[in-house]
Order: structure tokens, then C-alpha cells, then sequence
């Protein structure tokens, strides 16, 4: 199970190393969103297809299935899982490596990761918790927004908590520390998905990825994507002086203007911010980005909305995004701003507790 980001030192790809493995048989591929080769916009779903570049079935695990079933797990000891992760509770990687792990514990199959690092680095948390009831493709574990963790730290967390563990193993990473961004790797960033396109994306995708629950545009179509938001309505000038009067940490605010070419506003000229990271160490993503949003609210009542896209699974998109329905249902009341920021970081708090046991590396 990979897409592009799983490559050695050579560039050699996951796929053609697992083929030529002495004493092994490659028997089949997994896609999960964005699909094996990594061709497909968000959201769009796929099925079983066969991979032109290896002849090999290619199963999808976004589509009619979203874990493994029996048939495809059958005559298989193991699948390895290489995808490059944010460390983000909606980036879809992570849950679909939650089903793989629950489908293989049920039938037998060992799972085996190879870890790579998280961008942000293995300390952070940020955001609240994902509550009952509000599980999805988007969240399908009870994290934070952002975990601090590698993706191989997560599946050993998840194995811990999980009624019927799976067999796993975990390949680590070798001169990894936790203090790292993925600039301080010194690899090459290959694109996980097609709207993740540098490091400046995944900086503020914790938080402007909420805007995706709603009718502005997050970029997607841009050259910018999360990196800027907007609307046709957006008074976007007033907006940024409004944000960068609040002095928020290791940010600034600029005011753009950009027509997207797909998604939401496509081919209309939107009004927008542009989020500028400072200071890495003090920006706070979630934080920041719900701010944003309640500015928003506050100044164009009547434009603003929430959404239920089509690719959502059910409800609003905002509650599955934001793990919850606090947000879209007390956002515009006085003072619940802070009374939600206040909770979402004892959240994060309690995460770090939480997580320690599944810390793979110093």
C-alpha cells in the first residue's frame, strides 16, 4: 500500500523494490485516496483496477470499500504500508491505515510500516479530540487535529488501543529526532496528494483545512493551496487588517486575489488571505485558522455558510473536520471562541500523556 511519496534514496519506488524482493511475491497493490500513483483530485473515488506499470490488481480503499475485505486479503502474510503522512487526524492516510490494520488483525495478515517522519516534527499537538459519533474518512481514531506523532508511532498507538491487535511491525527510521521538520531531513518532498504541494502548505493545513466546511474556496485550483482562502464576497483588505491587529504568534496576513480553476468558485475571481508563516515554532495552525473563520462569520453573516459537500459522508463537513458539532453550532455566540480554543488545548495537553508509550524515537 503506497502512492508517489514511497521511495528510497535512489528514487526507486516501494512498488518496484517489494517486486524484486529474493524470497517474496508481490501479489497485489492497495490505492487509498489520491490512488496508487497518486493521479487522482480529493475526493474522487475509484475501484478495482490493474496498474499499467506492473500488471498487478490495484485494490481500492476508496471507493465501494474502505478497509481490506477477506478476498483481497486472501493468500497474503503481509502488506507494507508506505505512504508519507502530515501527522494531520483529516488527511484520509491516516484512517485508511486504521482499516488496514483492523482487516488484517480480523483475518490474520501482518502489517508491516515503514516510517517516515512526520513534517511538523514530534513534538506538537494541536486541536481537540474527535468525539463519538462524529467518525468518518476524515478522522477514524481519537487524536487531536495534528498528533506529533510519525505514522509508524500512530499505528503502534492504535495496535495498543485496539480490542483484536493486529501483527505489526515497524520499520524505524534511522537519524530521525524529534526536534526535525521535514526541511530538517534533508529528503525530497514529493507531493502525498495534489493540493499538498510544499512545506508551506502543511504548515497551515491544520487549520485552514477547516475551510473546506465551508462555501469560500481553500485554495483548491491554486497554485496556493490552504495557503490562501477566499470568496468573491470576501472584503478581504478590511479582514487582514482586522487579523493582523490581533497580533497573533508567527503569523501575518496579506490580502490576494486568485480564480480557482477547480473546486469550489472555480473560474471566479475570489477575494482573498494569504496566511504567511513566520515563526514556525510559535504559529498555532488550529488556533489561527478557526480565528479566521469567526472573523469571517462575524463580518459577512449573510454571505457565510457551512456546507455538506458531496464527499462528505454524511452532515456537515465542518463537524467530521473538526470532530464535532461545537463548532458549527456555537461559533457565532459570544465568547465561545476562547471557550473552544481553551478546550481544544487541555486536549492537546492530555494528548501528550496519551501518546508517550508509543514514542518510537528520542
Amino acid at each position: 500500500m503506497t502512492n508517489p511519496t514511497g521511495i528510497d534514496s535512489n528514487y526507486r519506488s516501494t512498488i518496484e523494490l517489494c517486486a524484486s524482493l529474493p524470497g517474496a511475491e508481490l501479489k497485489a497493490l492497495f490505492g487509498c485516496e489520491h490512488g496508487i500513483r497518486g493521479d487522482r483530485q480529493a475526493g474522487v473515488k475509484f475501484e478495482e483496477e490493474v496498474d499499467l506499470e506492473t500488471g498487478l490488481t490495484v485494490h481500492s480503499l476508496y471507493g465501494k470499500h474502505r478497509a481490506p475485505t477477506a478476498e483481497m486479503l486472501e493468500g497474503l502474510d503481509a502488506i507494507v504500508f508506505d505512504i508519507q503522512d502530515l501527522g494531520v487526524r483529516f488527511y484520509t492516510y491516516l484512517s485508511t491505515l486504521v482499516y488496514v490494520m483492523q482487516a488484517c488483525a480480523e483475518h490474520g495478515v501482518e502489517v508491516i510500516v515503514l516510517d517516515r517522519p512526520n513534517p511538523l516534527g514530534g513534538f506538537g499537538a494541536e486541536g481537540g479530540y474527535l468525539q463519538e459519533g462524529f467518525y468518518s474518512m476524515v478522522g477514524a481514531w481519537r487524536i487531536p487535529f495534528s498528533t506529533g506523532l510519525t505514522i509508524g508511532e500512530f499505528a503502534t498507538l492504535v495496535r495498543s488501543q485496539m480490542e483484536k491487535p493486529c501483527a505489526l511491525q515497524v520499520v524505524r527510521l534511522e537519524g530521525w529526532k524529534r526536534n526535525m521538520t521535514y526541511t530538517d531531513t534533508g529528503l525530497p518532498w514529493i507531493l502525498p496528494s495534489p493540493n499538498m504541494p510544499t512545506m508551506d502548505t502543511v504548515r497551515v493545513y491544520t487549520g485552514n483545512c477547516l475551510f473546506e466546511g465551508t462555501n469560500l474556496s481553500e485554495g483548491r485550483g491554486t497554485t496556493k493551496p490552504f495557503e490562501m482562502i477566499g470568496a468573491p464576497w470576501l472584503r478581504h483588505r478590511e479582514l487582514c487588517a482586522e487579523m493582523n491587529a490581533m497580533g497573533l504568534p508567527g503569523v501575518v496576513f496579506h490580502p490576494v486575489t486568485f480564480t480557482p480553476v477547480i473546486s469550489k468558485h472555480r473560474g471566479e475571481l475570489c477575494n482573498g488571505v494569504m496566511t504567511f508563516v513566520t515563526d514556525t515554532d510559535a504559529y498555532e495552525a488550529a488556533a489561527t485558522g478557526l480565528r479566521l473563520i469567526e472573523r469571517i462569520m462575524r463580518r459577512h453573516p449573510d454571505e457565510f455558510a457551512w456546507v455538506k459537500p458531496a464527499e462528505a459522508e454524511s452532515g456537515w463537513f465542518i463537524d467530521v473536520l473538526s470532530g464535532s458539532d461545537r463548532v458549527r453550532k456555537t461559533l457565532h455566540r459570544e465568547g465561545e471562541l476562547d471557550a473552544i480554543l481553551a478546550d481544544w488545548r487541555a486536549d492537546s495537553i492530555d494528548w501528550k500523556n496519551v501518546r508517550q508509550a508509543s514514542l518510537l524515537y528520542d
